[in-house]
């Protein structure tokens, strides 16, 4: 595989671990530690990153280095909900304090 192919695969599994997770280029970028641009090409498959941003962007993107690179690793998909997506999405807007009240509320609820 050339450097070329590889920047591609990449950019399209990073793009596709994005979306599952409903989060933006800027919400990720920010995450790994990128500036925005740098990330869009990342993404666009313009350009390979550095083994030490593949680990944090593998990270924030809750997948692995294998399956950024291809290798078929298959991690189990979020529900499809959109409310459940929803939900997930402003659970990460909250402080670390907050999300821990939310999560004693939570048996209360079942």
């Amino acid at each position: 595989m050339s450097s070329l192919e590889l920047a591609s695969t990449i950019g399209a599994n990073a793009r596709a671990a994005r979306l599952r997770l409903s989060l933006t280029q800027a919400n990720v970028a920010q995450r790994v530690g990128l500036a925005s641009a740098v990330y869009s090409r990342l993404e666009r498959g313009r350009m390979l990153p550095s083994v030490r941003t593949l680990y944090r962007l593998a990270t924030v993107l809750c997948t692995s280095p294998d399956a950024l690179l291809g290798h078929g690793f298959h991690a189990e998909p979020p529900p499809d909900s959109p409310s459940v997506r929803l939900l997930v999405q402003q659970v990460r807007r909250l402080d670390e304090r907050k999300v821990k009240a939310l999560l004693r509320l939570i048996p209360a609820m079942r």
